[in-house]
């Protein structure tokens, strides 16, 4: 298993703010923005919400095919073409790629509020699972998630701080984390850096440079 962890590890391409390539032989993209140069055309595109930063048309419209594949919340419905719904504890099937919606929400703030119905995903590919946590901070519903590489946001303010992020990781024990949500709206590279330190001989965590 330890072998596939790393052959998956190896496939994730960050493509900054939340923005994530799943670059295997189905092409997987997570809340693109503001990407750039040349990508290849996604087969499934997964938005965390509608927000602007998260849910972005013009950057989805760049990787976009005849048979592409997007998936939102509901409210994101309309924005985008080949659109279709999920909902938190959702689960669904393409063509061998199992994906499951999962709860993102602040607590205390009203970014992004339980309300709205808005997510992260957990991905399984040939059997290892990526849990891409969304604009979150550390909710209790994060005990039920069972994943080998954690994304994380780390940035405070808009989700969860470095610090709170680090105890997200020790509750989910992922096998590999990775930070993200910095250095496009708010955070730095500072932040990364700082929840690796936090989760430093407990947790592998692999800072990506954005492609």
């Amino acid at each position: 298993m330890e072998g596939k962890i790393k052959g998956i590890l190896e496939s994730i391409k960050y493509l900054g703010h939340s923005g994530f390539l799943l670059d295997l032989q189905k092409k997987i993209y997570i809340d693109p923005y503001q990407i750039k140069g040349e990508l290849p055309v996604a087969d499934i595109i997964l938005a965390t919400h509608p927000h602007f930063d998260h849910l972005s048309p013009e950057d989805i419209e760049k990787i976009s095919g005849n048979e592409t594949v997007v998936i939102t919340t509901p409210d994101g419905l309309g924005k985008v073409r080949n659109a279709k719904p999920i909902r938190p504890g959702e689960e669904i099937d393409i063509e061998g790629i199992k994906i499951k919606a999962v709860p993102a929400y602040n607590q205390g703030k009203t970014f992004h509020t339980r309300s709205s119905g808005w997510v992260g995903y957990v991905v399984e590919v040939d059997g290892v699972r990526i849990y891409h946590a969304g604009d979150t901070d550390f909710i209790p519903e994060m005990k039920d998630i069972e994943c080998n590489i954690a994304l994380f946001p780390v940035s405070g303010t808009y989700v969860m701080t470095a610090e709170e992020a680090a105890e997200a990781a020790r509750m989910i024990k992922p096998d590999i984390a990775i930070p993200m949500h910095y250095g496009v709206i708010v955070g730095s590279i500072n932040d990364a850096e700082k929840f690796k330190k936090l989760l430093e001989g407990e947790v592998e965590v692999v800072i990506l440079e954005t492609v």
